[in-house]
């Protein structure tokens, strides 16, 4: 069986699916790999570099010749249309936003994978894209932080005086909140972080940061929860002094598949000193903070609130590495004997479908169509 590894063609959208390392795996599964031409140029990835790893470089996007095909973003409608009753489709498809492309596949008899729905599950994390990602978005937030604040993260001590370091709240404990706490540090900033899981505390404290205690119900478990509108807004109230003495505010609450919560609102953001930074990685679900847009800069009063957008596919090399990674070592989970056919018995496999045979089998998706 072929599996094809287009050239992303959405807009901003910079990383690719497989690498000549993961063509490499794939080939020793039993599986033939055809790659667009040009589809790794942006992670530095060449055709003659795919060529070697075995690879055949087409000119065309492989859909409707590959009976697999891997992407970042999911397909269009027109290429999604090229697809034959059969073929296997991998990529990040939020149905939420995607219902007519959804619909297409269901017709034309595609199984398609989204990673957003990978259950999390030990069994699945090595192809947790979801996680791969959020860590390099993480890290990136920082920089992008630092690039606007009009101060030093780091304390400085000169003849002409010291300069005392920048106060960095991380709002969200999860990889990307962790992420963005280790390089805060790494920077030299002083950093607090919340996060609602009671698990979280020790985690925070590992990595040199300050864990605020607040006067609210913690939860177990390892991921976050959907909190009630009562919960938010007494959240808000005992994080505000908080965002109101930090010079960088960085949130990374994302619930996949719903709205993002707003943790910090208008008055806060006036509330921090002229100058300050606020991020939000969580824009394009809603947004953690008030006023932000995915993909601008917005300043409310005098704060700057960057609303992040695909912060991962600005690091295409290394974001390009992981996700290549998790993409084939989910193929690798329905591969036998050269041929990529799913079980669909398995919890990993069936969490992550969402077409087969004609069916919907995401409930939700179900619902909304």
């Amino acid at each position: 069986m072929r599996v094809g590894i287009p050239a992303e063609s959405r807009p901003a959208e910079r990383r690719v699916a497989g690498l000549p390392e993961t063509v490499t795996t794939l080939i020793g599964a039993g599986l033939a790999v055809d790659v667009q031409s040009g589809a790794g140029a942006h992670a530095h990835a060449s055709d003659a570099a795919y060529r070697s790893a075995g690879a055949e470089v087409v000119p065309d996007h492989p859909a409707g010749r590959a009976e697999v095909v891997t992407s970042v973003q999911p397909l269009d409608l027109d290429r999604a249309r090229e697809l034959r009753s059969g073929d296997i489709t991998v990529s990040f498809l939020q149905p939420s936003a995607e219902l007519d492309l959804v619909r297409v596949l269901a017709e034309r008899g595609v199984t398609a994978f989204s990673l957003d729905l990978l259950p999390r599950v030990t069994r699945a994390q090595s192809a947790d894209a979801l996680s791969s990602q959020a860590l390099v978005a993480g890290y990136r937030a920082v920089l992008v932080a630092a690039q606007h604040l009009p101060r030093f993260l780091p304390m400085f001590t000169t003849a002409a005086g010291t300069v005392p370091p920048a106060k960095v709240l991380v709002l969200g404990a999860g990889v990307a909140g962790l992420q963005a706490i280790a390089t805060a540090r790494r920077l030299g900033a002083v950093v607090e972080a919340y996060d609602v899981r009671r698990a979280a505390a020790e985690e925070v404290r590992s990595l040199g940061a300050r864990f605020l205690e607040l006067q609210l119900e913690s939860q177990d478990g390892v991921y976050a929860a959907v909190q009630s509108e009562a919960f938010l807004e007494r959240q808000r109230e005992l994080i505000a002094d908080r965002v109101a003495a930090s010079d960088v505010v960085i949130s990374t609450a994302a619930v996949p598949g719903r709205k993002a919560p707003v943790l910090v609102t208008t008055d806060m953001l006036k509330a921090m000193p002229p100058g300050s930074v606020a991020v939000d990685l969580a824009a394009e679900s809603g947004g953690n903070i008030v006023g932000s847009v995915p993909g601008e800069d917005v300043w409310v009063g005098d704060v700057l609130v960057h609303g992040a957008r695909n912060l991962p596919s600005t690091m295409p090399v290394h974001a390009s590495r992981l996700y290549a990674r998790n993409v084939a070592n989910l193929l690798k989970l329905m591969t036998a004997d050269g041929r990529v056919e799913p079980d669909l018995s398995d919890e990993v496999l069936s969490g992550a479908c969402l077409t087969h045979a004609g069916e919907v089998r995401h409930a939700p998706t179900r619902e909304l169509l």
